[in-house]
């Protein structure tokens, strides 16, 4: 078995600069997390650990018992920085800053009296926090939610991690239910996800699984996982390495190994080192001597022998 980890993979930078903010804190029980700082459990559990309070956040309006409050990466709209702001709050901002990329897009577009159109994630907190904003928004997760609209000046901009191609079919769905509209497209996806993205499609004619590392909730996991699926190229979404099952790989298999923006680091190695186990382990059942092999990118075809996910 060979693993073949993607050439870009984990954290990006404003995950990054989040965790760098909340660990600086000295008093985290003195501090309230509006949501969730990142969709990662483990981090979600390192913050709880260490004393932060933390609101749930699917709830529509998040009370925070302390004066001090974090927001997380996902950012959050002008009407609740008010309304914290009322509640006499201290704002600890952690918004990566290609989220308020697309918070000024849409105040962009909609004082250009367009109707804004979001390629996102309902129900997401970049989603929300970004709509709260807008007098008028559309949110179109696929293809399928594209009709006709009233106004026929539309804006157009994205959820900073949805794929490119998804963007693509549904910027396509517009235009073509729309075909009289002035349509003002900006992509405001993010350059970490593209790259994850990319190096994801570099990886799959190389590999015969992918194991993908992140959250449940992450979003830019969930859709490196569609991209495994689009490819048929089976995927194993994992949040850690002991959700890692050995009957998923046979002896022979090279194995693609990839992670959402918001994974740990240490997550990532102790996956690895759980499929470099679960090699060594086949390779002692088949009496192969051979070393298990690891490299970063690849070239080539993966094997064209008939074989589907376990």
């Amino acid at each position: 078995m060979r693993i073949i980890r993607a050439t870009d993979m984990g954290m990006c930078f404003g995950v990054r600069d989040a965790l760098q903010v909340a660990n600086a804190i000295v008093n985290p029980q003195e501090v309230t997390i509006h949501g969730e700082l990142v969709h990662n459990p483990m981090v979600i559990y390192q913050l709880s650990q260490a004393g932060f309070h933390q609101t749930p956040e699917e709830l529509e309006h998040r009370e925070a018992n302390t004066k001090r409050v974090l927001i997380t990466a996902h950012g959050i709209s002008k009407h609740q920085r008010h309304r914290l702001a009322e509640q006499g709050k201290q704002l600890i901002d952690t918004t990566c800053p290609l989220v308020g990329r697309v918070h000024d897009a849409a105040t962009q577009l909609a004082a250009e009296d367009r109707h804004v159109l979001l390629i996102g994630k309902p129900g997401h907190a970049e989603v929300i926090g970004i709509v709260e904003d807008l007098d008028r928004c559309d949110v179109i997760a696929e293809p399928s939610d594209v009709r006709e609209y009233k106004s026929k000046r539309l804006g157009v901009i994205c959820q900073t991690t949805m794929p490119s191609r998804l963007v693509d079919e549904v910027r396509g769905a517009i235009e073509l239910q729309n075909p009289s509209a002035d349509i003002r497209f900006l992509d405001t996806v993010c350059r970490p996800t593209k790259l994850r993205q990319e190096a994801m499609l570099n990886l799959l004619p190389c590999v015969n699984i992918v194991v993908i590392v992140g959250g449940r909730n992450s979003n830019n996991t969930l859709q490196l996982v569609a991209l495994c699926e689009c490819h048929q190229v089976p995927a194993r979404h994992v949040t850690c390495a002991d959700e890692i099952e050995p009957q998923w790989f046979e002896d022979g298999y090279t194995v693609g190994l990839s992670a959402g923006t918001s994974t740990l680091d240490e997550t990532i190695d102790a996956v690895h080192q759980r499929l470099g186990e679960i090699a060594a382990s086949l390779r002692m059942q088949t009496q192969l001597q051979d070393e298990p092999e690891t490299t970063h990118g690849c070239t080539g075809e993966r094997s064209r022998q008939e074989w589907s996910e376990p």
